[in-house]
């Protein structure tokens, strides 16, 4: 073989195995880095930009993607201890033409964590109304989406900034009371009554605890292997002593039922949608909201468990854009009359 030819082959498969070797020492040695990366990459191919907005001191982290039209503008509001990325498996199933905005709720990734912010739900949708204000989203009603933590806020906020918003959807929300123990109640009963209240299961500090976690928090059964285990307890484990106390200020008597509270104050269409196998927040809560809600639209999703997003993207996403095409068709039909 010709020389020349001989080194052209070792150069092209040295170029090759850089980055694979690359990968392959991130996945064993920084299975952290590579989750980042993963999300980084996930934002691009979704056409999703990373913002920031200030209010005063306070800086708020964002991403979004298109522009507001004739259509309403979306903004999502994701769970405890999670970031704006979860909505990724949703925002691929929805147009490119739609206005979506995802925010890091106050404390969580790139939003400023203060030790003396107001970390209750009526605290954090005040937060949320001062990011609405601080990027001009309430120009125009919006359509708010909210799930479990983040559905408690969506709910609170439609009712204390009711001008604000055209609809809203809450996805497995929390802030209801519950005739019914979940499995995560049961849990909590558990660890008070042994004084191990430290050991939250929402709050892994192991690969085998994040395991746990992924078990109750779905239905489905991702077969997730070890390093990436370790590199979502890598990613979180900074920040556990936060999520302790915000897990507790979310829990108290101040903010356990904020959504029960104030949902008789919810004026706009409402769309609540559940997993049926949902074992850290009850099912029962979506009749709850039925009951209570004047325009409410209920689905039930069978074999889902807690993190709706993560185990029927398309699913809920479909419902989301039917429920904002009835109301849009309801509107003109109110103007045709």
């Amino acid at each position: 073989m010709d020389l020349d030819v001989l080194n052209m082959f070792v150069i092209a498969g040295g170029t090759l195995a850089i980055p694979i070797l690359a990968f392959v020492a991130s996945f064993l040695l920084w299975p952290s880095a590579l989750i980042r990366i993963y999300y980084w990459y996930w934002r691009r191919a979704l056409g999703m930009q990373v913002r920031y907005a200030s209010y005063d001191d306070y800086q708020f982290c964002y991403s979004y993607r298109g522009r507001p039209g004739y259509r309403p503008s979306i903004l999502m509001l994701h769970g405890f201890s999670a970031h704006k990325d979860m909505w990724l498996s949703i925002v691929k199933f929805l147009p490119k033409n739609l206005h979506l905005v995802c925010v890091d709720m106050p404390g969580h990734e790139g939003t400023t964590r203060s030790a003396l912010d107001d970390y209750s739900i009526s605290g954090q949708a005040k937060r949320i109304h001062q990011f609405v204000e601080c990027i001009k989203l309430n120009r125009r009603p919006f359509h708010l989406v909210g799930t479990s933590m983040g559905g408690n806020v969506a709910g609170v906020y439609a009712a204390q900034y009711p001008e604000d918003i055209c609809s809203l959807t809450l996805i497995c929300p929390a802030g209801l009371p519950s005739t019914t123990d979940s499995k995560f109640i049961k849990q909590l009963r558990e660890l008070q009554e042994s004084e191990r209240i430290d050991r939250i299961p929402l709050i892994p500090s192991t690969p085998e605890e994040m395991a746990d976690m992924l078990k109750l928090c779905s239905y489905v059964r991702f077969k997730v292997p070890q390093q990436i285990l370790q590199g979502l307890v890598d990613v979180r484990i900074p920040h556990n002593d936060f999520y302790r106390k915000l897990f507790l200020e979310i829990v108290d008597e101040k903010s356990r039922h904020s959504l029960h509270e104030n949902m008789s104050k919810i004026k706009a269409p409402t769309q609540v949608i559940w997993g049926r196998q949902d074992q850290v927040l009850d099912v029962s809560g979506a009749s709850v909201l039925a009951s209570a809600i004047p325009d409410c639209h209920t689905y039930i999703l069978e074999n889902c468990g807690h993190s709706v997003v993560v185990e029927r993207p398309r699913k809920t996403a479909n419902l989301i854009l039917e429920f904002l095409a009835l109301l849009h068709s309801m509107d003109n039909n109110k103007k045709q009359a």
